[in-house]
């Protein structure tokens, strides 16, 4: 699976009886379909996930998938304890045909967990995921950070395809991106201007919709409207790219630095809100213009460090709220805002409203 762009983490919208508002999911998920982002990440750490029970986990992905367009990546935060449950949070995810899993290192037993321990976690998860694996390291919430030796080690399994690094640190990203620039090579399935193809744009091509429900817009004035069958839907052409161990920055204020030293993209918290003024960082520096590149993750980093790192969910949730899509309320423990903190993330977002 091709990983590449700006892919934005998905929040978990509450009703305030704290239930899944899964009706604001589904319009988040159909909204950022239709913004330029590679694709949305569903049940990481900004979707609450350690909040969700299992039953609650399957009911998330499920909905999320359905409401997404086949075109964008859809990558499941699937990381437990054990194995075993890891795993069965991977088979759901492949069921509802996303298209790779992130899984983070267990963390409970931290202190009890060697290098070969976490090691031996992570490719038996790999040998058996129905999906391709994407390492998480994410030391601000999981008190392990996974040493840059180990992921040049499994990068070379060949069923765990990348990492999404929210260590902050450029260095680490450096440092990774050279650590694994030997790892296996793979070869991925694109489309003809080399955008990834997902799980589900290849079932969609394979099966199309009988047409059942299809109206010719010529029937829709005439006050009867009468099913047809729809025009064959065009072939999908592909091609082939070969792509190798792929780095993605978790920071939404190193987006571009990241870039620069190798990464293929980034998931961002801060996309949540903002999805275009952090793709149209991306977008310029693919396009060779660093002035502008520059101008664009300046204009996003004191939202992202004040409402993304210091005020965490409950500031993601709320600025989703104010820039047109939903955050809802945060599950206990966690807080709301104060009066004073909403006005302050309102004041963060006047000049970028998308």
């Amino acid at each position: 699976m091709l990983l590449e762009g700006i892919f934005t983490a998905v929040t978990t919208p509450f009703y305030s009886d704290e239930r899944i508002y899964f009706r604001k999911l589904e319009a988040n998920m159909a909204r950022y379909s239709r913004s330029l982002l590679a694709g949305m990440l569903v049940l990481g750490s900004t979707g609450e996930s350690v909040m969700l029970n299992d039953e609650e986990s399957r009911d998330v992905l499920r909905v999320a998938a359905a409401a997404s367009h086949p075109e964008k990546v859809l990558i499941a935060g699937v990381g437990r304890e054990s194995v075993g449950a890891t795993l069965d949070l991977a088979e759901l995810a492949a069921e509802f045909q996303y298209d790779a899993v992130l899984v983070r290192p267990p963390s409970y037993y931290a202190s009890q967990l060697s290098t070969s321990a976490i090691r031996n976690y992570f490719e038996s998860v790999a040998d058996r995921s129905p999906l391709p694996v994407v390492l998480y390291n994410i030391p601000k919430f999981v008190p392990y950070q996974l040493p840059v030796e180990l992921v040049a080690e499994l990068a070379n399994h060949p069923n765990i395809i990348g990492i999404k690094d929210s260590s902050g640190s450029l260095e680490r990203i450096s440092a990774t991106v050279v650590a694994t620039k030997s790892a296996r090579r793979r070869t991925v399935t694109v489309t003809p201007i080399f955008e990834a193809v997902t799980a589900r744009m290849l079932t969609a091509a394979s099966e199309p919709e009988s047409g059942s429900n299809f109206v010719p817009a010529g029937n829709l004035t005439g006050g009867v409207a009468i099913a047809a069958t729809a025009p064959p839907a065009p072939a999908l052409k592909t091609r082939a790219k070969e792509v190798g161990f792929q780095v993605l920055g978790g920071a939404g204020s190193k987006v571009l630095a990241s870039l620069e030293a190798g990464a293929s993209g980034a998931i961002l918290a801060v996309a949540a809100f903002v999805p275009q003024a952090c793709v149209e960082i991306y977008l310029a520096w693919k396009d060779h213009d660093r002035e502008l590149a520059e101008e664009k993750q300046a204009r996003i980093l004191t939202p992202n460090s004040r409402i993304a790192s210091e005020l965490g969910i409950p500031g993601i949730k709320y600025a989703c709220d104010f820039n047109g899509y939903y955050g809802g309320h945060t599950r206990s423990p966690l807080p709301g805002l104060s009066a004073e903190e909403k006005a302050e993330v309102e004041l963060l977002l006047a000049g970028i409203r998308n």
